[in-house]
């Protein structure tokens, strides 16, 4: 047998080897077929192809870039750079393979799909969006272009175009991880509930039976259960972050004059999170801590983004590096601890925590629950979030700090504008409740519990904020379906946020959601004045409106049962006496108690850091820590 034949032979058997996924055995074959037809380019397509299905993206890129060495135009080898560059978290190479893919031969689907993708990421909103319709345009049931379709809207948060792509692409594929999850994200964000109870008992359900079909995120806002939103977060991380098997950081053991300490955000710009970190950064010991931030965010070039690069000894924008580089710039700066702002949040980056890029990684406030993570050492929380029994549940080990978790911002603008309550659509004498949670946090039992509320409470309104005219309607929808009047329903429309603080002080309380608590919302409130009535539940998210109540002294206004709450709610609205010397110890309380000491809280979690940092350097594996008063 002549080397054109044996060549061909062993082509043949990679084919099969390849159609049979033995990926490994056919690398092996078309390696010995490239010895004897090295300008093979269908045996270099198809090599690539083995390597990409073992996980060797940067040998497969290799291989599609010889294919192109020869065939300049080769679309196929294009195809493969391009997923490689896009798994790689290279899109802007990504795009302009794609854009040459597409000029080559227009009417190539997976172009047009991996171009949308590859927008999106680099929020390109608009154009990945028209991308996405050109790729359905050629394949009308391309369920993976459904979904990206609907991502796009994610991002933009219109959620109502969200819901439907993710219907289409759920039709055509019901496999498709994650897609029934975040079906019924979008319709909590509409505050559509048909169906509701279903829906969740059939995603909870699916968890016990180890199905991935829901995000962690998406999980907490439905599900209390401490149990399952573990079993989800392991399911999640298993699947999507597996242990790698060259970690970026080996065990070293770092010696420095100061503890150095990295921050992991998509928040730092105008955002929740930096409302509540950038005073704890400006407060670090800078003689005790080196701070560095990864911004891996958009730049809103804000004043509060500027807060934050000015309290950092080092922040670099890592927006357009993939978790690979910044994971290896982690490491080259030597960042003892990583803690990660974003946990399973809109943009995370967790990958970069997956690599294991610091000796110490800590999941803070981003995130209110356990990722599931092996890579994840610690968990930031307090006793009420918490308690001792609920360890089990975690598979972080528990840092408690004294009084709070949430760090606070005591530099934070309330504006001195007067803002009338007829200006703002509510009644000039009736009380006003008000919850400026995010609507996906409002569930069917909460609203049932407001509307009878406000029942009892003659000429009281709810005041809400305004996320969607869809949302909007189908809360006065459902406060109609239970005899309640729907303009007693009253909307917030965006603005500033010192504006947002200042007309709190229009309204006479806040009303808690559960099972995901106002976090942010509830410090908002307090700031501003505004007592915050909670119901304290069995998980993270749902502790944390109790845990800020304790720490400000208005133990009172935490219930343990839905009954306690509303009858709570109704005795605060119809006697002005106790809800005035709630409001008076509020005021005196705001400053004089831990919840608002950005000081003595940033000298909590620096005391948390010096611990972990010990047990480090002594070669002791992470355990829980106790922050002493």
């Amino acid at each position: 047998m002549n080397d054109r034949d044996r060549a061909k032979d062993l082509f043949f058997k990679g084919l099969e080897c390849l159609e049979n996924r033995e990926f490994f055995g056919a690398e092996q074959f078309f390696l010995e077929t490239l010895k004897l037809a090295p300008q093979s380019v269908p045996t270099l397509n198809n090599l690539a192809l083995a390597q990409y299905a073992q996980g060797k993206t940067n040998d497969a890129a290799l291989s599609a870039h010889k294919v192109l060495a020869i065939d300049l135009n080769n679309v196929d080898a294009y195809l493969m750079v391009s997923t490689c560059q896009k798994e790689q978290e290279r899109y802007d190479e990504a795009i302009q393979s794609c854009q040459k893919i597409i000029s080559i031969d227009p009417t190539i689907v997976e172009a047009h799909y991996d171009l949308g993708y590859a927008l999106n990421k680099k929020q390109r909103y608009k154009e990945a969006i028209a991308s996405f319709d050109r790729a359905l345009a050629l394949k009308p049931h391309f369920a993976e272009a459904w979904l990206g379709r609907g991502d796009v809207f994610a991002q933009l948060r219109q959620y109502n175009e969200t819901l439907a792509a993710y219907r289409k692409a759920l039709t055509l594929k019901p496999d498709l991880a994650t897609i029934e999850g975040w079906c019924l994200y979008c319709k909590m964000h509409l505050c559509d509930w048909s169906n509701f109870n279903a829906d969740c008992e059939h995603l909870i359900s699916s968890v016990k039976n180890n199905k991935t079909i829901a995000h962690p995120f998406v999980f907490i806002p439905f599900s209390s259960s401490r149990d399952d939103q573990l079993e989800c977060a392991k399911l999640w991380t298993s699947e999507n972050y597996p242990t790698v098997s060259k970690p970026i950081w080996n065990g070293e053991i770092y010696s420095h004059d100061k503890v150095h300490v990295g921050y992991v955000s998509a928040d730092f710009r105008q955002h929740a999170t930096s409302y509540l970190m950038a005073g704890m950064f400006e407060c670090h010991d800078k003689t005790q801590f080196e701070i560095t931030a990864i911004s891996i965010g958009p730049d809103d070039g804000s004043e509060l983004r500027n807060r934050l690069k000015n309290a950092s000894d080092c922040f670099f924008d890592g927006r357009l590096l993939s978790d690979d580089e910044i994971a290896h710039r982690i490491k080259q700066k030597e960042i003892d601890i990583l803690v990660d702002l974003n946990g399973f949040t809109q943009d995370a980056r967790t990958g970069i925590f997956a690599l294991r890029a610091a000796p110490i990684q800590v999941n803070y406030l981003g995130y209110p629950g356990t990722m599931g993570a092996k890579f994840i050492d610690y968990i930031i929380a307090g006793e009420t979030l918490v308690p001792q029994s609920h360890q089990q549940d975690y598979r972080e080990k528990i840092v408690y700090l004294p009084n709070t978790y949430q760090a606070n911002d005591t530099k934070r603008a309330i504006s001195e504008k007067v803002i009338s309550r007829e200006k703002m659509g509510l009644p000039r004498g009736g009380f006003v409740f008000c919850c400026f949670n995010d609507n996906y946090k409002i569930v069917p039992e909460v609203f049932d519990c407001w509307m009878r509320i406000i029942k009892k409470v003659k000429g009281s309104v709810l005041w809400l904020l305004e996320s969607s005219e869809f949302a909007t309607r189908n809360l006065r929808m459902e406060a109609n379906a239970r005899g309640i009047d729907p303009e007693r329903l009253v909307f917030a429309k965006k603005v500033p946020a010192a504006d947002h603080l200042t007309r709190h002080r229009l309204a006479d309380l806040f009303l808690d959601t559960l099972p995901y608590n106002a976090h942010t919302t509830a410090s908002d409130a307090l700031w501003a004045g505004l007592p915050v009535l909670t119901r304290i539940g069995e998980s993270f998210a749902g502790r944390v409106a109790a845990s800020l109540l304790n720490a400000i002294g208005l133990t009172e206004l935490i219930t343990s049962t839905s009954q306690d709450y509303e009858a709570l709610a109704i005795e605060l609205a119809t006697n002005p006496e106790k809800l005035g010397a709630i409001k008076r110890n509020l005021a005196t309380n705001r400053l004089t108690t831990p919840l608002f000491d950005t000081q003595l809280f940033t000298r909590h979690i620096e005391a948390a850091y010096t611990a972990m940092i010990e047990r480090y350097q002594a070669n002791q594996t992470p355990d829980h820590i106790y922050v002493s008063p």
